[in-house]
């Protein structure tokens, strides 16, 4: 069953084993029936050491031409001597809302059946904006960073969010009991904000409560919103909710139709060439980004015929399998309605 239309899109494969899960991931896509035209660039360290940036200006002005693009993990490497290019690629295209589902999936058993919700989190500044100095030998200072601007965007995000997907309720996490006026700035406006909405229930919490909360039960939950460094946390542990890296995807959005999609997963140098590598992180975000692009048929079919491929026990090598990269991705392709 094959697509009509033909889409186009970004590419950026990401550093490590990212270009060769990208390829296999491309491979089940065209297998699907959908028609992409990958505009795929290089960054990360590769970039790096070619053309000494991280994030090349191509990438930037093929992803705003596009609209739209699929990306794997950039390193960061401890001493690389440049701001990760992940951080600047959201402050560049003023992503400032990175997006991330957090639901069961079928075919892999996890801690909780059910799972399902969403965490928004505010991707520009707190103490991501990088702002550190040594003030005296033996003591730094790492500023954490609070607008109001930035408050209101993620928490008026956060509503739309929950109002496209659905939802009942937005949760803020905050930390107000001790940063009172960082963390009780961001407080006081999701409050104002919650004030427009009344169609939908809002509440907050304390962000080590939350985390809490969310291990004991995570379906009192709709939609979360945090600023950066509590997003980034909760957003980890909610994919260990429902199995690990594997089953959960991220978005990275601003007030446009732009958006970018991300696989959730590391560097891996030791299993680089070999062909070993876990491809559903990449999968996972390829299929979030087919149904975007408004092919729903076909990325209902991937993800039955992935489910139906774990189930069968075909797995990577991370899930206790045999599977290769490619391996696993025949075993999906074989499973295509």
């Amino acid at each position: 069953m094959t697509s009509t239309t033909r889409h186009r899109v970004t590419l950026i494969p990401g550093d490590s084993t990212g270009p060769e899960v990208s390829r296999a991931t491309r491979r089940l896509i065209a297998e699907s029936g959908v028609a992409i035209d990958w505009h795929e660039v290089v960054c990360g360290t590769a970039a790096f050491a070619a053309g000494g940036h991280p994030l090349p200006a191509d990438a930037i002005a093929s992803i705003r031409e596009t609209r739209v693009a699929l990306k794997g993990k950039l390193d960061t490497p401890i001493g690389a001597g440049y701001e990760s290019p992940n951080v600047q690629l959201r402050k560049a295209l003023g992503l400032y809302a990175a997006v991330r589902p957090i639901k069961s999936q079928p075919g892999m058993a996890s801690r909780y059946a059910d799972v399902d919700l969403t965490i928004v989190r505010e991707s520009t500044e707190d103490v991501y904006a990088g702002i550190e100095h040594q003030i005296a030998p033996g003591i730094v200072q790492s500023i954490k960073v609070t607008t109001r601007l930035a408050c209101e965007r993620i928490v008026r995000h956060a509503f739309a969010v929950a109002r496209r997907e659905g939802r009942a309720k937005v949760t803020l996490v905050h930390k107000a009991n001790i940063m009172k006026r960082a963390d009780g700035l961001f407080l006081e406006v999701g409050r104002q904000i919650a004030s427009e909405h009344p169609e939908i229930a809002f509440d907050s919490v304390i962000a080590d409560n939350a985390c809490m909360q969310l291990v004991k039960r995570p379906s009192q939950y709709g939609v979360l919103v945090a600023q950066n460094l509590f997003g980034d946390l909760l957003s980890d542990l909610g994919a260990g909710l429902v199995g690990g890296i594997s089953n959960v995807w991220g978005t990275l959005e601003n007030d446009s139709d732009l958006v970018v999609f991300e696989a959730i997963h590391g560097v891996a140098p030791h299993l680089e060439g070999k062909g070993l590598a876990n491809p559903l992180p990449f999968i996972r975000a390829a299929v979030a980004l087919v149904r975007h692009l408004g092919e729903s048929d076909a990325a209902t079919r991937i993800e039955r015929a992935i489910a139906a491929a774990l189930e069968s026990g075909a797995r990577p090598i991370d899930l206790g399998g045999e599977a290769t990269t490619e391996g696993f991705v025949d075993q999906v392709i074989a499973r295509l309605g």
